[in-house]
């Protein structure tokens, strides 16, 4: 028998969704044959797949998973580990809260892991952690840096696996997972969940609009306005050079990005804008600049390929000037403002423009 005790990373999770996650390496089949088995029990009594696990509750398992010895993600191995899993003569629960449990993932035994996975040079001793809390931690991402694993990225080198490594070391007894994304190129926060619970709170706010990011683009040309929306839909077209936003465009793919600015500063050709999103579409600001006839400088999909290489010769910018620079939400009743300023690589750029007007706050 298998038992697992239900903390706050897996509470308000349907039953079958509960064990795919414990059991990532078993078959579909295997967990319908359990259940309609009726193998499967929460607090003792019979489990049903669509049924909704509490905190604090007991799932008892009447079968032996080939898995469970290898499995050790979510806490779940043999009946040898007294913490978590207990036989039928007594139970005990595994402690809870931030980095307090003892590690139940990450003690993959070297021998079994392929050459990448030896060879990847993990960067969670790098991390920039501009806040760490109980529930979450917001990571300062620099430019180059994959937000999650993909194609074109080596074996352990995203922020991800940072941060997984990361968890690892601290002993945290959930994998650190991020609640948004930033464009490789670009800099700047990134919040990452601590919790299972924390990643579905912070997924609702950011979907349902309750956390504002704020970034810092420095745009070719000088903006007419020192502030204004940019209300156009985005349309994803996927091609063998990358997939690229469309603005402007109708149909049922049309999705609806609205972004906020107001120019900081005005130099000699350029802007140095701050921007606000109240949609988060891939490449939105990026491409919103870019249709208004201001892209951003080092944007080497939307942007001015001549003056990219201008700037890159004459002012050193060998990326994208683009950096998510302050968060704002409410958390458990509390306001959290978060900054964070540009980088050494940006800021040495803007310390060689020439102002033209007064700087806007």
């Amino acid at each position: 028998m298998i038992t697992r005790f239900i903390d706050r990373n897996f509470a308000n999770m349907r039953l079958d969704r509960f064990l795919r996650k414990a059991f990532p390496d078993e078959s579909l089949s295997v967990f319908f044959a359990v259940i309609r088995k009726k193998k499967v029990r929460v607090n003792g009594v019979v489990g049903k797949a669509n049924q909704m696990l509490q905190e604090g509750d007991t799932v008892c398992i009447y079968e032996n998973f080939k898995s469970i010895e290898n499995n050790s993600d979510f806490g779940i191995q043999n009946s040898e580990t007294k913490d978590i899993v207990a036989s039928s003569e007594g139970t005990k629960q595994p402690s809870a809260g931030f980095a307090k449990a003892k590690s139940t993932w990450g003690k993959t035994d070297e021998r079994l892991k392929t050459r990448d996975e030896r060879n990847a040079s993990w960067g969670a001793k790098e991390l920039d952690i501009v806040i760490q809390t109980e529930d979450y931690v917001v990571v300062n991402k620099p430019s180059g840096l994959a937000s999650q694993p993909g194609s074109g990225t080596r074996p352990g080198e995203s922020l991800v696996e940072y941060l997984w490594e990361w968890g690892r070391r601290e002993g945290l007894d959930f994998k650190p997972t991020i609640a948004h994304r930033l464009d490789q190129e670009t800099s700047g926060m990134i919040i990452a969940a601590l919790h299972g619970d924390t990643l579905r709170d912070f997924t609702r706010m950011i979907r349902e609009h309750e956390v504002d990011k704020f970034y810092y683009a420095l745009v070719k040309g000088n903006l007419k306005k020192d502030k204004g929306t940019i209300n156009e839909t985005l349309t994803r077209t996927d091609a063998a050079k990358g997939s690229k936003m469309k603005v402007g465009e109708t149909g049922k793919d049309a999705q609806q990005a609205i972004t906020h600015y107001r120019v900081k500063q005005h130099y000699e050709g350029y802007d140095l804008v701050k921007i606000k999103l109240e949609t988060g579409r891939m490449h939105q600001i990026r491409a919103h600049f870019a249709s208004i006839g201001h892209p951003l400088l080092g944007d080497t999909r939307y942007g001015d390929f001549a003056l990219n290489r201008e700037v890159k010769k004459q002012l050193g910018l060998h990326r994208l000037f683009l950096h998510s620079c302050r968060l704002e939400f409410v958390w458990h009743g509390d306001k959290i403002v978060l900054d964070c300023p540009l980088p050494k690589e940006l800021q040495s750029v803007v310390d060689q423009l020439k102002p033209i007007r007064h700087e806007h706050r």
